[in-house]
């Protein structure tokens, strides 16, 4: 399959097609919260992101900054390249479950230490997940746990005809 054309990102946006292979771990400097059911089930200035070739970046927040009780372990497992096997969660907040729609790398691969006790969360389920304050939509196709915001461009992988990518 061939790759598709990137967006030309404008000042202070980043093309999704600059980001490396195997990815890379940063820390954020925004705020980053999120919304169930009404309510803030997590708020913290202490999240990370990965950024994978292709991918909008997917963001990691601390266990300890979820409110108590807004995940509970969920069965199901998977396995990625880079960073390990993972682990999933149910999401509760305000009456609302969301079924293992977060995710964590108890022993992540090496290189990606960073990621113990951390959490990554689909936005779709949510009622609202942000960064520094913008609402993110979520990195099309359902399966990828990537939080699209203005300040990157793709095209993202999980449009149609993107298996390939």
């Amino acid at each position: 399959m061939q790759r598709p054309r990137p967006v030309v990102p404008r000042p202070g946006q980043e093309s999704v097609w600059d980001y490396p292979r195997p990815p890379r771990v940063e820390q954020v400097a925004e705020r980053v919260t999120i919304r169930l059911g009404g309510e803030l089930i997590a708020d913290t200035r202490d999240a990370l992101r990965v950024l994978e070739t292709s991918h909008p970046p997917v963001y990691y927040l601390p266990m300890a900054d979820f409110v108590p009780g807004a995940l509970a372990e969920a069965p199901g497992a998977s396995f990625c390249e880079f960073k390990g096997a993972a682990r999933y969660f149910d999401v509760r907040g305000g009456g609302i479950v969301t079924e293992g729609a977060a995710w964590t790398y108890p022993h992540p691969s090496p290189g990606f230490e960073a990621l113990i006790d951390r959490v990554a969360v689909y936005a779709g389920p949510m009622d609202e997940c942000t960064v520094g304050g913008e609402i993110v939509v979520p990195q099309p196709g359902g399966f990828y746990g990537g939080w699209v915001t203005s300040s990157v461009v793709g095209p993202f992988k999980g449009i149609p005809g993107s298996q390939g990518w």
